[in-house]
């Protein structure tokens, strides 16, 4: 197999060839070495690379393969992990100048429950400083660039796992979403991201941007990849009060399950935000759902455009870096500074007021699902933006994202075509709590009946 067809080898499909001892976790690793070492200087998807101690790690993998122990479904995979997931003897910087320099003592739990399940960790991903923000054009450690298009922006704020998944650098990546940061890069580099149901992965050791609003969660390029990924992360953990303690399941569950009679809720405001491009992918899309056997419902959602709007992840962000920002203001980028001071901004009144709305659009969202088993929508407004015209209201990628962090529910992201200047586009299902799996039957039966998750950039794949 070429070295880059290795590269861009799934999880689900490699996890059989590593079993079957078609193919080692050191082959794996150095051709996902190779391809980083090729488009690393282009992409600037990585903070820190971690090379040799993954090939450490492949060489344990396959040791463990040829001893007969399967530690799960990422051993041997290589994957990378967001910086703003603090790891062990390795620089975590949450893509900042404040943390610029912290080598933490400890691993976060995503990255202990990865290093146990034998995954491979490529290194630390770039990321929009300290995770605020939608373009991953980072001041400090540089601009993320997106593979379909080098001038364009990955999205954020996971866009170096947006960008590495998508360039095929790595099988899988850690992100975290507070207001789309998993879902935007996903939909904008062409590749599926799942935020699970509020508190299904623990975020201890994982820098904060929102304490009610975090989710920790996959990038991959397909349904079963992310299943896979997240049975591999997911459970409950003492050390985040947030953390649900919840029967063990299984988020592949419904991979390859029938889709028949499956009730989507279309919600067409999300569809009326969308630029005429985005919106003739997505309504594709819907007509293929129909083609499956899947039923439509219109849904509308009162309180929708107060849920784009609330404060709840500004003012909850300016209480985390308070101390921080009076004592080195300096070290804040101009954009992310501002966030934090309009945050300030607000009264304790104005959040309770905020909680309020949340709470009953979360209930009206409820509503709406006893009717519905899925809800379906853009997931983002329009295409990637080009990086020069980041200044020009790119803030409206997280307007069709936003509102379901509110609500904690799990939201799965697929592409479903390509728009102006052949960019990708995504579209979400959003699920009751905890039903990932079921969201997860609806999408991978999409990807079944499509192949734009198996499109790739022409960059990735060129020798």
């Amino acid at each position: 197999m070429p070295e880059h067809e290795l590269a861009f080898t799934g999880i689900a499909e490699a996890g059989a060839l590593l079993r079957a001892g078609k193919v080692s976790s050191v082959e794996l690793t150095e051709a996902a070495i190779a391809q980083a070492e090729r488009l690393q200087p282009t992409l600037n998807a990585f903070i820190t690379e971690t090379h040799e101690q993954a090939r450490d790690a492949a060489r344990r993998a396959d040791a463990d393969f040829a001893a007969g122990i399967d530690r799960g479904p990422l051993q041997g995979i290589p994957v990378a992990l967001k910086d703003l997931c603090a790891t062990k003897g390795v620089r975590t910087t949450a893509g900042s100048a404040v943390l610029a320099d912290w080598v933490p003592d400890f691993d976060a739990t995503v990255v202990r429950k990865l290093a146990e399940g034998g995954a491979v960790s490529l290194g630390k991903l770039n990321l929009h400083e300290f995770a605020y923000g939608v373009t991953s054009a980072n001041e400090h450690f540089g601009v993320v660039r997106n593979p379909w298009d080098t001038e364009r922006i990955p999205g954020g704020s996971s866009g170096g796992s947006g960008s590495a998944v998508a360039a095929g650098i790595c099988a899988g990546a850690i992100g975290s979403d507070t207001g789309g940061s998993i879902r935007i890069p996903a939909a904008l580099c062409g590749i599926t991201g799942l935020m699970p149901t509020y508190g299904r992965v623990s975020r201890a050791g994982v820098v904060p941007l929102s304490w009610s609003l975090d989710h920790v969660g996959p990038l991959t390029r397909s349904v079963e990849d992310a299943a896979l990924f997240l049975n591999a992360i997911a459970g409950f953990d003492p050390a985040d009060g947030s953390s649900l303690d919840e029967p063990w399941f299984d988020a592949a569950e419904g991979i390859g399950a029938p889709v028949e009679g499956l009730r989507v809720g279309v919600v067409r405001q999300q569809f009326e935000l969308a630029d005429d491009d985005v919106r003739q992918a997505a309504d594709g899309a819907l007509k293929e759902l129909e083609s499956l056997g899947m039923r439509l419902h219109e849904v509308e959602l009162p309180l929708l455009m107060q849920a784009r709007a609330l404060p709840i992840l500004g003012i909850e962000a300016a209480a985390y870096h308070a101390e921080w920002l009076r004592a080195r203001p300096e070290d804040y980028s101009d954009e992310v500074r501002t966030l934090l001071l309009w945050g300030a901004t607000f009264s304790g009144v104005d959040y309770v007021n905020a909680l309020r709305v949340r709470r009953e659009f979360t209930e009206q969202v409820e509503a709406a699902m006893r009717e519905v088993d899925v809800l379906v929508m853009p997931t983002c407004p329009s295409v990637a933006s080009r990086i020069t015209e980041i200044e020009s209201g790119v803030a409206r990628f997280a307007g069709l994202t936003a509102p379901w962090d509110h609500t904690g529910q799990p939201v799965l992201s697929v592409p479903c075509g390509f728009g102006d200047g052949g960019m990708p586009v995504g579209l979400s299902f959003a699920g009751r709590p905890f039903e990932e799996a079921l969201i997860g039957r609806a999408g991978h039966a999409y990807q079944q009946a499509t192949d734009w998750h198996l499109q790739r950039p022409a960059m990735a794949v060129s020798s």
